[in-house]
C-alpha cells in the first residue's frame, strides 16, 4: 500500500459502519492491487461506488463521495 492508499484506507475505515469492517477492506485491497496492476479506471470505481456507499455511516457519505469525486477526476 503506498502512501496515498494508506491515507484513502485510514479516512474511509474511519467512517465505515459497526460491524462492516470486513467488506470495505476486501474492497479497498481489490482497488489497489487493480491501481498497482493498471486495471483500475473509472468504469470500475462507478461500478464499486455504490458498493463502498452502502458500508459507510450515512453522515460521511457525501464527504467520501467528494474524496472520490476528487479520484475519478484524475483518472
Amino acid at each position: 500500500m503506498n502512501p496515498g492508499q494508506e491515507m484513502f484506507y485510514k479516512f474511509f475505515m474511519e467512517r465505515v459502519k459497526e460491524g462492516k469492517e470486513t467488506e470495505p477492506k476486501e474492497l479497498l485491497e481489490e482497488s489497489f492491487s487493480r491501481q498497482a496492476a493498471g486495471t483500475f479506471d473509472k468504469a470500475y470505481l462507478e461500478e464499486t461506488m455504490p458498493k463502498y456507499f452502502a458500508l459507510l455511516k450515512p453522515e460521511a457519505i457525501e464527504e467520501v463521495k467528494q474524496a472520490m469525486k476528487h479520484f475519478a477526476s484524475t483518472l
